[in-house]
């Protein structure tokens, strides 16, 4: 603990990293500030009641990566979402459409132009998910009439806060430190740490028996340490595939000979596969919830009470998983490994130049990347099939909480670390 205090107060001497941090936070104020903004029109108690009597928790899970700001009928009440939503779309995108494509391989520029159609599809995600509120709430607004005023005012609030967050999100990416989008849902989730703690001890008070009471307290206890120490390993595990570059002469000097190594993390997606599967799962039910409430559809009854079901948490699963390989495949490219290392005359030994060696840093990273998801798969759906073995709604969100927030932290930390490296400072990781 000492190490890290002392490593704390030399990066806050550094002049940079000083201003970073304080940039951040800065940030991450006024997003706490504009959750606490009312949107005009908008009647408070009636959506809290909506969050209260969500059955299948998708206004409750709305709420908890917004920080409480859906259910205060604030600015910043959609959150993040369409952002995140529009950045599923646009990564799938990438790959069906070539010309995207070959933006996504033109570089800094490309990237640029990418990042571009995100925010337009935010913008646009963004107000259709404001008109579907505010339809869904047409009948429970400040006067208890919605007029077209009142409609396009609420709208257009609603969807402004989102593009500011957004704008917030990048703004600390670049000037900050950290990922800003990850850090908007860090910061809502640890707003809500008082409001969990609190159930949390509801459910603890409900059960009369001393002996169960306090295996409820310890088995918690239990599973959040178990999930804080099994995210840290995971994202500081990592696989290397030794390299060896062979000696070459240029003029009367001697290049190469030395040996190295690939570092290919375990789980080198982060959280953002748990987010894209939240965000994608949340899509129809969210839907269903602001346009066919009360339809007796088959079809819409099944969707509708599909997040209740043990189905629920196997197709999350599943997402999580495929995500995980989805991400680590778009940022690292085994053939470009490969040409890379054949370009500059290295090798993995025992292994042939070119294809074989494709194959092999595949094989390794198929293997890896399926164990990173199938832990950050099953450290999200536990939490869940234990709440509803022990009939406790509302509990099943404190796994993947939990995994975003440690997540999210290391992530901070590994690159505040990595400041600090390049000034020639002990980091947090010696």
């Amino acid at each position: 603990m000492g190490t890290i205090i002392q490593t704390i107060r030399n990066a806050w001497k550094i002049p940079d990293i000083r201003k970073k941090i304080l940039f951040t936070i800065m940030m991450l104020v006024i997003c706490r500030l504009g959750a606490a903004i009312p949107v005009p029109g908008f009647d408070k108690t009636e959506l809290a009641k909506l969050v209260a009597g969500d059955s299948n928790g998708i206004f409750q899970m709305l709420d908890t990566l917004s920080g409480s700001a859906f259910s205060n009928a604030t600015i910043f009440a959609m959150g993040i979402i369409p952002y995140i939503n529009a950045s599923i779309i646009m990564q799938l995108l990438t790959i069906a459409i070539p010309s995207l494509e070959r933006l996504q391989k033109e570089g800094e520029e490309g990237r640029k132009i990418l990042g571009q159609y995100t925010r337009y599809g935010t913008v646009l995600l963004g107000m259709i998910q404001a008109i579907a509120l505010t339809m869904s709430m047409s009948g429970k607004v400040v006067g208890g009439t919605m007029t077209w005023v009142t409609f396009v005012t609420i709208v257009l609030t609603l969807t402004a806060g989102t593009a500011f967050l957004m704008w917030v999100g990048e703004q600390i990416t670049e000037f900050g430190l950290g990922n800003g989008i990850s850090l908007i849902v860090f910061v809502g989730i640890i707003s809500r740490g008082p409001s969990g703690l609190l159930t949390l001890y509801g459910y603890a008070t409900g059960i009369e028996n001393l002996g169960l009471k306090v295996a409820f307290i310890v088995g918690t206890a239990a599973v959040f340490i178990a999930i804080i120490m099994g995210v840290i390993w995971v994202q500081q595990a990592e696989r290397r595939i030794p390299v060896q570059y062979a000696k070459r002469v240029v003029g009367r000097k001697m290049y190469g000979g030395q040996s190295t190594n690939i570092p290919i993390k375990v789980n080198s997606a982060g959280v953002i596969p748990i987010i894209f599967a939240m965000s994608f799962m949340m899509f129809p039910s969210t839907i269903i919830s602001f346009f066919f409430s009360g339809s007796t559809n088959p079809i819409v009854l099944f969707f509708k009470d599909f997040p209740s079901s043990w189905g629920y948490s196997i197709v999350d699963g599943l997402l999580i998983v495929a995500f995980t390989f989805f991400y680590t495949m778009v940022y690292f490219n085994p053939v470009e490994v490969s040409n890379n290392l054949k370009k500059n005359g290295g090798f993995i030994p025992g292994i042939r130049p070119g294809r074989p060696t494709i194959d092999y840093i595949s094989k390794v990273l198929n293997r890896i990347t399926f164990f990173g998801g199938f832990f950050l798969a099953v450290v999200s759906v536990l939490p869940t099939i234990l709440g509803k073995l022990s009939n406790m709604p509302g509990i099943w969100f404190a796994g993947t909480s939990v995994l975003i927030l440690v997540g999210v932290a290391v992530e901070t930390v590994k690159q505040l670390e990595s400041q600090m490296l390049m000034r020639h400072y002990k980091g947090f990781l010696e």
